[in-house]
């Protein structure tokens, strides 16, 4: 039984890879040429996710500056930071913020005009995700949202000249997971634009 239940779960996620592909394709395609036109002018890319999506915004940094399958020059990438430490000093400035404002703080910080805010949220309704969208508007940031379900408030927020990609499933785990093979082909897209096609490694 239990044996079977895991089965699942690989039928589950392969199936929602395999029927997401041709949606997705377009919006991914169109956040390769954003991050590509980023970073060859001289901007960075912001990452950030709320919970879970946290760590997926660490691996995509990691990715930019350290490479992805082939060797090249480093990308400008950062992580926000989304620790209790941040959270809780946060909290307690007094400045009449409140603890949703943590990543919002940092992009207000660090972002300006013509950098990229990569967002992550699989429900799409993540405050502190939300707040982070805003303030890349308030930086004249163009922003990529990569959400689940029906795209949430993340969906309603992004502009016209922002990239929303939002995975067709109601289960954050298949969601999460999707994610994950959106940032590798973000990482291949950038890299085959910038050195050109090659086959796909073993």
């Amino acid at each position: 039984m239990l044996e079977q239940r895991i089965q699942q779960h690989f039928i589950d996620s392969a199936d929602l890879k395999y029927q997401a592909a041709q949606a997705l394709s377009q919006p991914i395609a169109a956040a390769v040429q954003a991050m590509l036109a980023c970073v060859t002018s001289g901007g960075k890319v912001l990452a950030c996710g709320a919970g879970a999506s946290a760590g997926d915004a660490q691996l995509f940094a990691s990715l930019c500056v350290a490479g992805f399958e082939r060797d090249r020059p480093e990308l400008a990438a950062v992580a926000l930071v989304s620790d209790g430490g941040l959270l809780g000093t946060v909290g307690a400035t007094g400045s009449g913020g409140n603890a949703t404002q943590y990543l919002a703080r940092q992009v207000r910080a660090l972002g300006q005009p013509g950098d990229l805010l990569l967002l992550m949220s699989a429900s799409g309704n993540d405050a502190a995700v939300l707040e982070a969208l805003d303030a890349a508007h308030e930086r004249d940031m163009m922003a990529v949202a990569l959400t689940g379900r029906t795209g949430g408030t993340l969906a309603a927020r992004v502009r016209e000249t922002d990239v929303l990609i939002c995975v067709p499933h109601d289960r954050a785990a298949r969601v999460r997971e999707t994610h994950t093979l959106v940032l590798h082909c973000l990482c291949d897209g950038v890299d085959a634009q910038l050195l050109g096609e090659q086959e796909m490694p073993l």
